[in-house]
Formats: structure tokens, sequence, C-alpha cells
């Protein structure tokens, strides 16, 4: 416990730069891209709903891969996201994304369903929202948005600037396995299970005085190596 006070002594500064950048993403014109290993938010032309869709579709394309992979993917679909094809998005993933069928007619469906039944105004949706496992219920539950799950949900929202919210992935579960939090490294398998395992990472963070946002990207790059997205 005491090398991960540490390491997070060593790493805080760095992490709450990140987070200050996904609030900063939610609040101001800019997109992330993602070249020569680095990823760099700047400022973009693009209207905010695209943006934020921009990043749904990052995490319905990191689901069981990475998050490179997932900035890869939305680099090379980025001129199609908003009214391509499958069949587009398709071709420009070949060679770099491995599930380059499935996950484009994922995002074309969730485009379609926001863009028919709220007029594609993504943001206004988000912020209508008082609660946030209502909010996140939407986007984890919703059968008309495809590829995400409470885990990537979590993840969206927390991209976006959306406080409070683990991650349990791989790298968070088999962390909390270490620390003697979860007697397994099983992975949650359904919503309830999602929010236990969710409130004992809660109470950790409270325990070590670590906010728990600042906690996941802590776990995250112990195992990873990086503070990513």
């Amino acid at each position: 416990m005491g090398n991960l006070k540490s390491d997070y002594n060593n790493k805080k500064d760095k992490i709450r730069e990140r987070l200050d950048q996904f609030q900063k993403f939610f609040d101001e014109p800019y997109s992330w891209n993602y070249s020569t290993g680095e990823m760099k938010l700047l400022p973009s032309d693009a209207n905010d709903d695209p943006r934020i869709f921009e990043e749904l579709a990052f995490c319905i394309f990191t689901a069981n891969t990475s998050a490179e992979m997932g900035m890869k993917a939305v680099d090379a679909v980025r001129n199609v996201l908003i009214s391509g094809t499958p069949t587009d998005m398709t071709r420009r993933l070949e060679g770099i994304y491995r599930f380059n069928n499935l996950r484009p007619a994922h995002i074309v469906h969730t485009r379609t369903y926001l863009k028919n039944k709220f007029n594609f105004k993504l943001k206004d949706k988000i912020k209508s929202f008082k609660d946030k496992n209502e909010l996140r219920d939407f986007f984890a539950l919703n059968k008309d948005i495809k590829g995400l799950g409470m885990k990537e949900a979590s993840h969206f929202l927390r991209n976006i600037g959306f406080k409070g919210y683990a991650i349990l992935d791989k790298h968070i579960i088999n962390s909390l396995h270490e620390f003697g939090i979860l007697e397994t490294n099983e992975r949650p398998k359904n919503r309830d299970e999602y929010l236990k395992i969710e409130q004992k990472f809660i109470d950790f963070a409270k325990e070590n005085s670590i906010d728990v946002d600042e906690l996941d990207l802590l776990l995250w790059s112990r195992k990873n190596g990086r503070i990513l997205k």
C-alpha cells in the first residue's frame, strides 16, 4: 500500500492534468487526436454533438481491445463518423482494427437512434440527467446504443468530464484482487455486480485518501504503464 501512495504522489499532477482535459473536452471545442504514439487534445472546428459522438465511438471501438487501437480507429474514420455507412468505416479500418465489420455497424445503429430520437442533440441529452446512475444506465442499458455496457458507458462519461464512475476493466479488477479488495479477478456479469464492485472501489479510494477518478487512472497506469483515456 505504501508503494501505491508513493506512485500516486509521483503521478498525481499528470493524472489531474488528464482529468482536467476530459472536462475541457466537454466544455470547449476540442477533440482528441492520436499520432506517432501520442494522444493530444487539439482545437476543433466541429460542433459539440459530433465531438461527443466521436468520443462515444472511441469507447465502442475500445471495448475488448485497447485505448491505442480505439484512438487509431477513430482517427481512421473521423471524416465518415457522422454521415458515412458501415461499409465506409470498414474500408478505412482494414489493417488497423480487428473488429472492422461489427463495430462500424454498432456505431451507425447508435448514430441513427440518436438522430431519430433526439435530433442528435447528444450534449443536451447528457445534461438533462440529474442522477449520475440514470445517466450511465441510459448509455449502458439502452438496447439502441450498441457496444457499450456498464464499463464502457462509465469510460465514455469519465472521458467527457463526469466524475465518480469506476471503469472496471481487467486492469482495475486485477488490481483490486491483488490488493485483497476482491476475492477473485472475475469481471462483473451484470449491473448489480458492477455496482457492488464499484462501491468497493470507491471505499478503497476513500480509505487511501485518493480521489476516485484519480485512483482509476493511477491503477490503470500501474498496469499499462501510461496515463491515457
